[in-house]
């Protein structure tokens, strides 16, 4: 019977060994699992933060890995990877594992049994780390700058703020150093008392709360931490930020900076082309 896949990257491991548990061929290319990983994979239910990159080395050889991904056997023994997954991670009756899709095919000496060494891409782990950071802090800087109006109480974020965030992201994606969150501003949040009007008519004031409140905390310097729950790729992990306002913990399968003392700054701007859609882009600038 298979386990779930041991992760080391929430410590931020980004090399390490493991033993070969299955090779499986697949459209996009072989899928290598392995028992234990330092790999991030994209989650197949809510894909913000990328896969990461990097190579496996065996026997000599070293084969590129393109995407590390989610993977999962049902109790019937049904493989499945990323979007194929037809169920949430961490349903009842499968198993949850790392894949590593490779580039071209899979050496010989790369079978189930085999110890392997796994390196991930160090400069863009850390890149998408920095956004991820970056877009939790912006997030919670928005729900900050938009408290006013609500009319209703929407529930509260991390810090206590309503929570925006929570009520209209549609979709979030992190790549290196960045961020890009979509709010859906239709009737059902009006119908929940947020003053879309009010926010249309105040937004480049907004955008500015936002900034100046990222500009504070990134200024503050405070630590930054991932706590897990448990070493499988399915136990539950929360990110951790000491801010001045108090800390923040949030549900997080993703990877992220040890302080904000590795950023420069990190800024967002408000793009509400479409009255319906509110698009929030967050940049990171690295410190030196």
């Amino acid at each position: 019977m298979s386990t779930p896949t041991i992760v080391t990257f929430a410590a931020g491991a980004v090399a390490g060994d493991g033993i070969v548990t299955r090779v499986e061929n697949h459209p996009d290319g072989p899928v290598v699992v392995v028992d234990t990983t330092p790999f991030h994979p994209v989650d197949h239910t809510w894909p913000d933060q990328p896969g990461d990159t990097g190579t496996i080395a065996v026997a000599g050889d070293t084969v590129q890995v393109t995407e590390a991904l989610m993977a999962a056997i049902s109790d019937e023994g049904e493989f499945a990877v990323g979007s194929d997954i037809p169920v949430k991670r961490g349903a009842d009756g499968w198993t949850w594992l790392v894949g590593h899709r490779i580039e071209g095919a899979a050496p010989a000496a790369l079978v189930e049994g085999t110890r392997v060494t796994l390196s991930v891409d160090g400069a863009r782990r850390v890149g998408l780390s920095r956004g991820h950071t970056a877009c939790h802090l912006a997030s919670l800087a928005l729900d900050r700058a938009l408290a006013d109006l609500w009319r209703k109480e929407p529930g509260v974020d991390a810090l206590g703020a309503p929570d925006f965030e929570g009520r209209a992201n549609q979709s979030s994606r992190i790549h290196e150093d960045g961020a890009v969150d979509e709010y859906r501003l239709g009737k059902s949040l009006r119908r929940a008392g947020f003053d879309t009007e009010t926010f249309a008519a105040t937004l480049t004031d907004r955008e500015a709360r936002v900034n100046d409140q990222l500009a504070a905390w990134v200024a503050a310097g405070v630590s930054s931490s991932v706590e897990t729950e448990g070493p499988s790729i399915v136990d539950r992990r929360r990110w951790h930020c000491e801010l001045p306002e108090g800390e923040a913990v949030i549900l997080c399968g993703g990877t992220h900076v040890d302080s904000l003392a590795a950023f420069a700054s990190i800024t967002v701007s408000l793009d509400l082309s479409d009255p319906q859609l509110l698009v929030m882009t967050t940049v990171a600038t690295p410190a030196d």
